[in-house]
């Protein structure tokens, strides 16, 4: 079976209804007691002000406890800062009601619209530069497809230099690389509970011959094979800086977004790779500008 890592959190498993009284989420996350209930009911009553309004106004609880009991009501999951060891850059798990994470939400809409909305199943995401940002853009872009309630599979396929294990805390293993060579299984795919609808394929073993072995046939039956179980994969592939890698994975995944960095990465460059990946028959959705 998948591995499963579940930090402390807020969420609702699915096939339950959330608990919509917002008491008794406080009462459950143990931010309030009985006695403190009381006093909110009895100040809501007096000043007729809401639940949560008057538990503020009271200092019992904080503006961020509220908006985690609404992400509980809606069925929105996401993190406190510091809870599941993950990258506190992954915004979209921590302060998912940030600009920056309304951005990501921007981009996963035109995505759904331009290309999962079709049936596509399958993306790269590919940099030019190493430290254009890449990986954390996937990462986060793959939590907000989860909170919509895609099935979204994350896939490191940076079989060079890998982040995905160190953003989502997962343990060194088996993984993508391992896979294709016929060395795993499919259950190398961690399951990140807190997220129902998100897992993650770490790179695995980091292998000598990376740009072959993304090239073997192993790969298409991979792609296929994922294709079947989730409604969007991502792949976060190598820059193209480093090798030819993306071209690779582009081939099979059918559309590449191209991340970019502001005052980094040149025009030029950007339009040097779109248009080799077009000669390889893998689609340019678009390209995100990252600022510094």
């Amino acid at each position: 079976m998948n591995r499963i890592f579940n930090p402390v959190a807020i969420h609702n498993p699915q096939g339950r209804k959330p608990d919509s009284n917002i008491g008794r989420i406080l009462l459950d996350m143990g931010k309030i007691s009985a006695a403190d209930a009381e006093r909110i009911l009895l100040m809501q009553k007096e000043k007729g002000m809401r639940f949560g309004e008057a538990a503020q106004a009271l200092g019992l609880v904080t503006e961020a406890d509220i908006e985690q009991v609404l992400a509980h009501q809606f069925d929105y999951p996401y993190l406190r800062p510091g809870q599941g060891g993950f990258s506190p850059e992954l915004v979209a798990a921590y302060r998912p009601f940030d600009a920056q994470v309304e951005m990501l939400r921007g981009v996963r809409s035109q995505l759904m619209l331009r290309w999962f909305g079709s049936g596509r199943k399958t993306l790269a995401i590919a940099s030019i530069n190493p430290d254009d940002g890449a990986s954390m853009f996937a990462a986060n872009l793959a939590v907000v497809f989860s909170q919509l309630g895609e099935k979204t599979l994350l896939v490191d396929a940076n079989l060079r230099s890998p982040q995905q294990h160190r953003i989502f805390n997962l343990p060194s293993g088996q993984g993508l690389s391992d896979i294709l060579a016929d060395r795993a299984e499919l259950d190398a795919i961690s399951r990140i509970a807190p997220f129902i609808d998100l897992s993650v394929l770490s790179a695995g073993t980091l292998p000598p011959n990376p740009q072959e072995l993304l090239s073997r046939s192993s790969f298409a039956r991979f792609n296929q094979h994922i294709e079947h179980g989730y409604d969007v994969v991502l792949y976060e592939v190598p820059a193209f800086s480093t090798g030819a890698d993306a071209l690779a994975v582009a081939t099979h995944a059918g559309g590449v977004l191209l991340v970019a960095r502001k005052n980094r990465t040149r025009i030029a460059h950007i339009n040097a790779a779109a248009e080799q990946l077009g000669r390889y028959g893998a689609d340019v959705i678009g390209s995100i500008l990252l600022e510094d």
